[in-house]
């Protein structure tokens, strides 16, 4: 008798159990994909925290380093334009999405490259 009532106690507690792990991963899986809207891309983001211009990382023949100059095409001075220098750059890796290459431990691909500048305009020319 023990046993049944335990059965019909323990078994809607595992399975909520399972049903919210499983809800808790979609969730972390959704704010992981919103993180990289800009996948594939080195983006370029201004010391305050602002968006000024993405580029895709196939074009790219080399990455900035810090202290190179870039000069961001835009739609005028106000949209971004202009020169800024690269701070520092951030790297962002995920899991390889081939089930071949996966196999391979310790497996990543370059998603996202998050290049940090100021412009040199604000600070002038040094």
């Amino acid at each position: 008798m023990l046993c049944i009532l335990g059965f019909f106690l323990g078994l809607p507690t595992i399975v909520a159990t399972y049903l919210q792990a499983v809800k808790a991963r979609r969730i972390a899986e959704a704010t992981r994909r919103d993180l990289i809207f800009s996948q594939d891309c080195l983006e370029f983001v201004s010391d305050t925290g602002d968006f000024v211009n993405l580029v895709l990382l196939e074009q790219l023949h080399t990455v900035p380093k810090p202290g190179d100059v870039v000069l961001l095409p835009g739609d005028g001075l106000e949209a971004g334009a202009g020169p800024y220098r690269v701070e520092r750059i951030e790297y962002i890796f995920a899991t390889e999405d081939n089930p071949e290459m996966a196999r391979q431990p310790r497996q990543a691909k370059l998603t996202k490259a998050v290049a940090h500048v100021s412009n040199l305009l604000d600070e002038g020319w040094n």
